[in-house]
């Protein structure tokens, strides 16, 4: 059973940095998508980073490129999202997902077939 589970949410400042870890576990992820989402209240889940975990390409939406990198640590299984220059609108709750199938649209949702429980980004302005 794929279990992923996030830390590393908080509050933090306007122009402030947080690294958002995603623990994964219950099978080997060689082949898969690993993707961070995010959803704010009111708001549909949006994409917001992907990284493939055998190759290390990654994919950023144009809101947070050249402001958040997402990598991957092979040896712990473990995905992290750091976030630099945090801006009030990154507010929202943040989501780790996997996709086993490599070659599918990694920025929607429903290409996504486990999901981590989520946690809280907040940025004061």
């Amino acid at each position: 059973q794929v279990q992923l589970v996030e830390s590393g949410g908080g509050l933090v400042q306007t122009g402030g940095s947080l690294r958002l870890s995603c623990a994964a576990s219950g099978r080997t992820f060689s082949g898969y998508v690993m993707g961070w989402f995010r959803q704010a209240p009111g708001k549909e889940r949006e994409f917001v980073a992907a990284i493939n975990w055998s190759f290390g390409n990654t994919y950023y939406a144009d809101s947070v490129k050249g402001r958040f990198s997402i990598s991957r640590y092979n040896a712990e299984n473990t995905v992290y999202l750091q976030m630099n220059s945090l801006k009030p609108e990154d507010t929202a709750v943040y989501y780790c997902a996997a996709d086993p199938k490599y070659g599918g649209n990694y920025n929607v949702p429903w290409e996504y077939d486990y999901w981590g429980q989520g946690t809280q980004v907040t940025v004061s302005s």
